[in-house]
């Protein structure tokens, strides 16, 4: 089985040259998911880590089983890997079907995506539509978790977002004695 750190390397190797949408290094995305994820355990670490392997380089999930990534993270991979054809917002309400720990893998990577640092760094038109498909997504995302859970990742990877966690509770908390 591999250690947090070779999964690291692994992810560092494979996605070496790649830049995401502001021109920073991928694996600076990945990790920034991947601490997200810490508070849940070495397997979601790792599965931030390699989270986005199978859709943005050559990698298959049965190759990453060959090289001695666990079951379970590769499931977990899978769980949020984009499918050819498949609508962005199906892909999140499927996503729910898949079990906590497939949630809170998205959850963090919407986080780090929706970091107010990244999107200042894009054109105007680009910042407002992935901003309100990062939003829509949380809507789907978060009830099918605890807000404990929320906020131990948004805390670590985009602490900005507790205010939104903060007024959905509000709101949520007003309908129900409205109730």
């Amino acid at each position: 089985m591999k250690t947090v750190s070779e999964v690291d390397a692994f992810a560092a190797a494979a996605h070496a040259g790649q830049v995401d949408k502001i021109g920073v290094p991928y694996i600076e995305h990945v990790r920034a998911v991947a601490a997200g994820l810490a508070p849940f355990g070495d397997e979601l670490v790792m599965a931030g880590l390699l989270h986005d392997v199978i859709e943005d380089t050559d990698w298959t999930a049965e190759q990453l089983r060959g090289a001695g990534v666990p079951d379970y993270v590769v499931a977990l991979v899978e769980a949020v890997t984009n499918q050819r054809g498949l609508p962005y917002e199906e892909k999140v309400a499927r996503i729910t079907g898949q079990g906590r720990d497939a949630v809170l893998l998205k959850i963090a990577d919407n986080a780090h995506n929706s970091h107010p640092d990244r999107a200042a760094q894009l054109p105007e038109e680009k910042r407002v539509r992935l901003a309100a498909k990062y939003r829509a997504a949380r809507d789907v995302l978060w009830p099918a978790v605890i807000d404990r859970d929320i906020a131990a990742i948004v805390s670590i990877v985009n602490p900005a977002l507790l205010d939104e966690l903060r007024e959905r509770r509000t709101t949520q908390a007003g309908e129900a004695q409205d109730g």
